[in-house]
């Protein structure tokens, strides 16, 4: 059964994981990005997070409601544990240099996993989409890795913001005309 699983999988999703593989890659390394991919991997993953939860499960009041819980609690836990001095913020080359971790890997890898096993358990057993043990707790778990992902993103694009306040004239409004 296992092997015919994999042989029905679609081509692109494995295409997918070998990015996310490689992107967690570069992340495990200190390194220098561009603002636009601070911002673009978690947006991404919350996509296909929620593109997992509404096309498996639909727009749940309740699920999507653990979700934003749960997504805001990690999301404030992120905040905290994350140190802001493993970040370094270049605004004048519209950079962001970042120490390298793991967790990005973990993260992206998290959330790929979730999705493929829920397609696959929904593929076998559709009546999982409307058991609320199941929905629920998969709700939660898009919600504990999206919102560390966002935590994360969060905590850089406010020591963005902290460098860029100190740049001269920054903080100046703009001129009227």
């Amino acid at each position: 059964m296992f092997q015919q699983i994999l042989l029905h999988t679609p081509v692109w999703v494995w295409a997918l994981l070998a990015f996310l593989v490689y992107r967690g890659l570069l992340s495990s390394v200190d390194r220098e990005t561009p603002l636009r991919l601070v911002i673009a991997i978690p947006v991404a993953m919350l996509a296909l997070s929620l593109q997992g939860m509404l096309g498996g499960f639909g727009a749940s009041p309740a699920a999507l409601l653990l979700w934003l819980a749960c997504a805001s609690a990690s999301g404030a836990m992120a905040w905290r544990l994350m140190p802001a001095d493993g970040v370094r913020a270049h605004p004048e080359k519209r950079r962001v240099w970042q120490r390298g971790s793991w967790m990005p890997m973990a993260l992206m890898l998290g959330i790929f996993l979730t999705k493929y096993a829920v397609g696959v358990l929904l593929a076998l057993r559709p009546g999982l989409a409307h058991d609320a043990d199941f929905v629920l707790a998969t709700c939660a778990l898009y919600g504990v890795f999206n919102g560390l992902f966002l935590g994360r993103m969060l905590r850089v694009l406010a020591v963005w913001r902290e460098a860029v306040a100190t740049i001269p004239g920054a903080a100046a409004p703009a001129p009227r005309a």
